[in-house]
């Protein structure tokens, strides 16, 4: 399966504890215990289980206060991406690439970042623009970690944050496409849902786009040590199954 993205070399060790949102401690397989940096603002629910193994990069920069970020952390036999920030770097790299087949050949331009919204307060991660004749395709990616078995579910708490970008979402359409894409950081779930058990005002946002038009494009991706693959696209179920009680 060819790599979207190729990790440096990455350091394995143990996770001893998160903390302070950014911080992990981390045992190093040669003994050292570091501190690094976790780039994920979210409470990382159900994926930060102390004593898993995990994987780190080191940084060479000097100016860096912390030279460690936490990639990754294995859960039975599944990776699952730590690092919130890779998601819309290795979209980027599928798009430059035209890698995703619902939007090969729709665009030629893409920029990143762009405002837009209400006052141009707002930034979409990626506008993707083609000839005069091709509406611009507005896309919003999100991390998502949490699962219920093959399940995978957003979000993993209340997110106003998200909330606000469907609602913005929402609005481009349809003089534009509007897009949300999930980034499945997990090779371990083919269906995809809005977490309702976390923030039921978030599904229905969700549904409510859906029926006005926004895409919904939930993309499973392998994480390894090696790198990032893709896998193609989950199903989407419209609301999170209710777990079985008997």
């Amino acid at each position: 399966m060819t790599l979207i993205y190729q990790y440096p070399d990455l350091i394995p060790g143990r996770l001893i504890k998160r903390y302070k949102r950014f911080l992990a401690d981390i045992e190093l397989v040669t003994g050292e215990v570091i501190t690094a940096h976790c780039p994920n603002t979210g409470p990382m629910t159900g994926i930060c289980v102390t004593d898993s193994l995990v994987q780190v990069s080191k940084s060479n920069n000097p100016k860096r206060k912390l030279a460690y970020t936490w990639e990754m952390i294995q859960l039975g036999s599944t990776w699952v991406g730590t690092n919130t920030a890779m998601p819309n770097r290795v979209i980027k790299l599928a798009l430059e690439q035209q890698l995703l087949p619902e939007l090969v050949s729709k665009y030629n331009t893409i920029r990143s970042e762009v405002a837009y919204g209400k006052d141009n307060k707002s930034r979409i991660d990626f506008l993707l623009t083609g000839d005069s004749s091709q509406p611009a395709i507005y896309l919003e990616v999100k991390s998502v970690t949490l699962s219920q078995a093959n399940l995978a579910l957003f979000p993993d708490t209340v997110t106003t944050r998200g909330q606000k970008h469907l609602r913005e979402l929402i609005d481009l359409v349809p003089e534009t496409i509007a897009i949300m894409l999930y980034f499945i950081n997990r090779s371990d779930c083919d269906t995809f849902a809005p977490s309702d058990t976390c923030d039921p005002k978030y599904g229905e946002l969700l549904r409510l786009a859906v029926a006005q038009g926004v895409i919904v494009l939930p993309y499973r991706f392998e994480i390894t040590p090696q790198g990032i693959s893709c896998l193609g696209l989950a199903d989407f179920l419209a609301c999170e199954p209710m777990l079985s009680t008997s």
